[in-house]
């Protein structure tokens, strides 16, 4: 199926602008998504649901994201991710997670406009917190992940913690596109009243 694709395979770069109000974060690139077409979220069915959901609240000109020239452009959003580079089967290990934080939170401190931090999943939510708390933008002990779970940070800005829009969760039903696109309303409900 991939054979016509020149694979990426290098640790994948941050995607959007690093003055975006909106801040996405996931777990890593998917071994025949972005560790192949070098972008986050791009030529997988977990970016099939977060592009169209990005397109519909505003933050994307388009609802498709097939590779870099497919001239996808991201509207006040950045997309980044725990680990930058395809983990083994697809879950990466506490020791690469550990590797990757200088990086996630280099993104998180260059972000200085964020007003919404969203965190894909469980191991997005978890390293997020852990990083806030370091910086002093979260209060310790850590609140426990779960969908549609908000927490204010101490900048004036809010964590938002969504299920990852990975098919485990998408063919299950644990997550509709209703109730993803619900996160993206609240975002941009957040973001248009503290901006």
């Amino acid at each position: 199926m991939f054979s016509q694709w020149e694979y990426w395979a290098q640790p994948v770069p941050n995607f959007g602008e690093i003055n975006a109000r909106l801040v996405i974060v996931g777990l890593a690139p998917a071994a025949h998504g972005a560790n192949r077409t070098g972008r986050m979220f791009t030529g997988d069915q977990s970016g099939v649901w977060l592009y169209r959901a990005l397109h519909r609240a505003g933050f994307a000109n388009q609802a498709n994201s097939e590779s870099r020239a497919d001239g996808l452009e991201l509207f006040n959003a950045l997309i980044t991710a725990v680990c930058h580079c395809a983990p083994p089967d697809n879950k990466p290990t506490l020791e690469e997670i550990d590797h990757c934080r200088p990086f996630l939170r280099e993104t998180i401190e260059q972000a200085k406009n964020r007003k919404v931090i969203l965190a894909l999943g469980g191991i997005a939510w978890n390293a997020l917190s852990r990083e806030l708390i370091a910086l002093g933008e979260l209060e310790s002990p850590r609140v426990k992940f779960s969908h549609g779970r908000i927490v204010k940070l101490k900048s004036n800005g809010w964590l938002i913690g969504s299920y990852h829009p990975s098919q485990q969760n998408t063919f299950t039903g644990r997550l509709t596109e209703q109730a993803f696109d619900e996160i993206f309303k609240i975002s941009r409900n957040l973001i248009d009243e503290v901006s």
